[in-house]
């Protein structure tokens, strides 16, 4: 049975936390086809036997007009099921004029207060007929890759990921605390730092490993998505800004330290992996876009103290 999910979202980090759902209804109707926002979603789930394919949707995505355009992508694919994971009439109209037999949508007034992780796990309960949907999911990853990445970095340290990267400057912690936090914790221990952020981010990338001390790390700022991840897979941990690296780790199993700066908390919910801080004087169900907390609220001290309890945890 040939379905499709389609998945409005153009930052890796959203479309990867609604894989839990896409695997369920691959686990009712079969390997599935994701419609994406996401330019970059194809290469990250390449290794999952859970998707037949990725199709990256990069126009016809806004405009009401552009409904006709979008049917006749849609009618390419031949699905008998589209489950549309976003609030939109447009999408649904364009699905049901490509002639797709059933055609599942979120309720088109949701989008206002839609919180993506409760929205998502009610519609695929209610869409698939099922009880308690899993958040989780396994993250696929090849063997053979994951092994080879684990003979080239050091496995008798502590591999930690240093998620320095992110979508904009209000959800960074900062080049200085990053420094500061591996500087810190080689004076205690035996670890190995991969920092993670996107080829546009090399400054802070730059900022960081200019102010080191030892040389126990690696960057992947040059690495494109699909090679990056069996390093993300091999870590022991993830520390660091709210990006798509965190998702990725929490999702293999490993525990996640995210800083919430200028992001709400809906999208870690998901996962007992993560370990949300915020800023000192901060409430985290407040935090939200636009909240523009001063990073420096988040202390170094702190971060570390986490970081020990999880490690013995």
């Amino acid at each position: 049975m040939n379905t499709g999910i389609y998945l409005s979202y153009s930052g890796l980090g959203a479309n990867l936390l609604h894989l839990a759902y896409c695997h369920e209804v691959a686990k009712k109707h079969g390997p599935v086809t994701i419609i994406t926002l996401c330019k970059n979603l194809k290469e990250a789930l390449a290794d999952d036997p859970l998707i037949e394919n990725v199709f990256y949707l990069d126009k016809f995505t806004k405009k009401f007009f552009d409904i006709f355009k979008l049917s006749k992508i849609l009618k390419k694919f031949n699905f008998e099921n589209l489950l549309i994971f976003y609030p939109s009439l447009r999408i649904y109209l364009a699905a049901k004029i490509s002639g797709i037999k059933n055609v599942y949508s979120y309720k088109f007034y949701e989008k206002k207060n839609l919180h993506l992780i409760r929205s998502a796990k009610s519609f695929t309960e209610k869409t698939l007929n099922i009880k308690n949907s899993p958040t989780e999911t396994k993250f696929y990853i090849k063997k053979e890759r994951l092994e080879k990445i684990k003979s080239e970095i050091k496995n008798d340290y502590f591999k930690i990921v240093l998620g320095v990267g992110s979508s904009g400057p209000t959800t960074r912690w900062g080049s200085k605390n990053f420094s500061n936090l591996v500087n810190s914790l080689n004076k205690t221990g035996k670890y190995f730092f991969l920092i993670l952020c996107g080829p546009n981010e090399k400054e802070i990338e730059y900022e960081i490993t200019s102010n080191l001390e030892n040389d126990n790390f690696m960057t992947l700022s040059d690495k494109k998505i699909y090679d990056v991840l069996p390093y993300l897979c091999a870590s022991d941990m993830y520390v660091g800004n709210d990006s798509f690296g965190s998702h990725v780790i929490s999702q293999s199993g490993k525990k996640s330290i995210v800083f919430l700066l200028d992001a709400p908390k809906a999208y870690t919910d998901y996962s007992k992996n993560y370990f949300r801080l915020v800023p000192h004087g901060y409430n985290i169900e407040n935090i939200t876009h636009g909240t523009n907390a001063d990073p420096n609220l988040i202390s170094v001290e702190r971060v570390i103290e986490t970081i020990n309890k999880l490690k013995i945890s």
